[in-house]
């Protein structure tokens, strides 16, 4: 395997690694986010050679959802298998070559230029080439895709070409995330994208082309016998099988009928870590943030001391250890402890105090209420909920379940008509913070699920996203200030980080996930 020279440089921050830009056109083969205490080694011997052949199962919890391509869902798996990104990050955040080979950020934060890779072909034999990188940004911008990151998209408001292989991106304003844009967004087929938007044909430049679908069974892939990068993929296949049932799931596994997956339940990934036959890595890019939305037009929920009063009536520690299996960390905020905007005071703030909530709700003239509580179906989630209504019963807060399918669950999310509560994961607090504020459904300043509007909040999230800068002591300030609006506010609730967990079997090797949790495949392989 070839390593990509090491980025970083003593003494230089990550702004200056940015503007200066990196050169080179290094082979996929970095650690990508994996966390760095995995809970399960690679048995003794396993410095074979990398072995070529076989098709990979992966198990998979939720059906791939085509018309949430281009949006961050709850299956991610699909997208780095047919396509590939500009960049992708390190496990310091920092962005490495994938289609791009080199990139500029002007002084002034202003413009950003691309240098292209010249030797790569879509599935459909054509070349790739700048004008691809165009349509990609565009159809991030197309309000239908409801991708998460169409306002750093958005920013884009120039393309000047160079030739066919380099580009430059100029920007109306700096933002604080672009390399998040280039992680994130995929490069279609423009010819077929209205084809992958509907899930009858994928066409990119990634390792792996798209033959069958079966909705709600599984959807199948082969090998991309002229991949850019040489030697890659490994496999002759992938098979993604949708099993949402999590004891078939675990089953699968243990007979071996899947090898892989990031389904399976905290509790049940606690019973298979002391067991030779799995390989257990955890990611700690905190890409899973456990929480309670509020809808601030529901009934009660529009009063900030009840939103408060809940995020006291949960405990938090027993959620981890009976819902998650002990892998998550409880806390008040979304970051992680990676990001620059995590302080431990934060994510402490609130716990389990169940007299501070009747109190507050006291406060708020509430003896008792009534509230609807959405959560999503599958057994892991619905565990989680029920913990959640437990506690809130417990101050006086009765909830009403309502199991949602994710699909829906999403749709709700996006056009803003989650019902009062409701309790799901999200991401984009494992990117760079102003990600978050602009981009995630649950917290996005302009229009959140939750409904929830603020001139102060709107303010203080602008000026993080349009700095130059993204780890200055001035930007990490602005993270704090968003940190303490959302504490106050609570109109999302956070209760505990986690970050996808993957089982393997012992054959596996080699696959990694990026910060979207984007299933890389290229350097994986079975052994014998």
């Amino acid at each position: 395997m070839t390593a990509f020279p090491a980025p970083s440089a003593p003494g230089l921050s990550r702004r200056a690694l940015l503007r200066g830009g990196l050169a080179g056109a290094g082979l996929l083969t970095l650690a990508a986010c994996r966390s760095a205490a995995d809970t399960a080694s690679a048995p003794a011997g396993d410095a074979a050679s990398p072995r070529r052949g076989g098709v990979l199962t992966v198990g998979a919890g939720v059906d791939f959802t085509p018309a949430l391509l281009f949006a961050q869902s709850a299956n991610t798996l699909v997208q780095r298998l047919v396509f590939n990104t500009l960049t992708r990050y390190d496990d310091k955040l920092q962005p490495q070559p994938e289609l791009a080979t080199s990139w500029q950020v002007a002084p002034d934060g202003a413009s950003v230029t691309l240098k292209l890779r010249d030797d790569v072909l879509f599935h459909s034999g054509r070349k790739f080439t700048a004008d691809d990188v165009v349509f990609a940004v565009k159809n991030l911008q197309n309000p239908v895709r409801s991708a998460q990151l169409r306002s750093t998209a958005a920013a884009v408001t120039d393309f000047r070409k160079n030739g066919d292989f380099e580009l430059t991106l100029v920007l109306a304003h700096p933002v604080s995330n672009i390399f998040d844009l280039f992680e994130f967004m995929i490069i279609p087929d423009s010819a077929s994208v209205e084809e992958a938007f509907t899930g009858t044909k994928l066409i990119g430049t990634g390792p792996y082309t798209f033959t069958d679908r079966k909705p709600g069974s599984s959807i199948t892939f082969a090998r991309n016998e002229k991949y850019w990068n040489p030697g890659r993929p490994y496999l002759d296949g992938v098979e993604v099988r949708i099993v949402p049932q999590a004891d078939s799931l675990l089953a699968s596994l243990k007979t071996g009928q899947t090898h892989l997956s990031y389904s399976i339940r905290g509790k049940d990934v606690a019973t298979l870590k002391s067991d030779p036959q799995f390989r257990i890595t955890s990611y700690d890019t905190g890409a899973g943030a456990y929480y309670i939305g509020a809808n601030l037009t529901g009934e009660h929920v529009s009063d900030k001391r009840v939103r408060q009063a809940i995020a006291w009536a949960v405990d938090r520690d027993r959620l981890v250890q009976q819902a998650l299996g002990g892998y998550g960390t409880v806390s008040s905020t979304p970051w992680p402890k990676s990001s620059p905007a995590f302080s431990e005071a934060s994510a402490t703030r609130y716990h389990h105090d169940p007299e501070k909530a009747r109190q507050l709700l006291k406060e708020a003239g509430l003896t008792g209420i009534t509230l609807p509580f959405a959560h999503s179906n599958d057994p892991g989630n619905t565990a989680i909920a029920q913990i959640l209504q437990y506690d809130l019963k417990q101050v006086g807060i009765e909830t009403v379940l309502q199991p949602t399918d994710s699909p829906t669950m999403q749709k709700q999310l996006i056009s803003q008509t989650m019902p009062a509560l409701w309790t799901l994961s999200h991401g984009f607090a494992q990117l760079h913070p102003a990600t978050l504020a602009v981009s995630a459904y649950p917290f996005n300043e302009a229009k959140n699920s939750s409904r929830f509007s603020s001139p102060a909040y709107t303010e203080i999230v602008q000026k993080a996203w349009k700095r130059p800068d993204s780890d200055s002591p001035e930007a990490k300030a602005l993270y704090q200030q968003i940190t303490d609006v959302l504490l106050d506010e609570q109109f999302v609730i956070d209760l505990a980080i986690a970050g996808l967990t993957e089982v393997a079997g012992s054959k596996v090797r080699g696959a990694t996930l990026n910060k979207f949790g984007y299933l890389n495949l290229d350097d994986a392989y079975l052994t014998a």
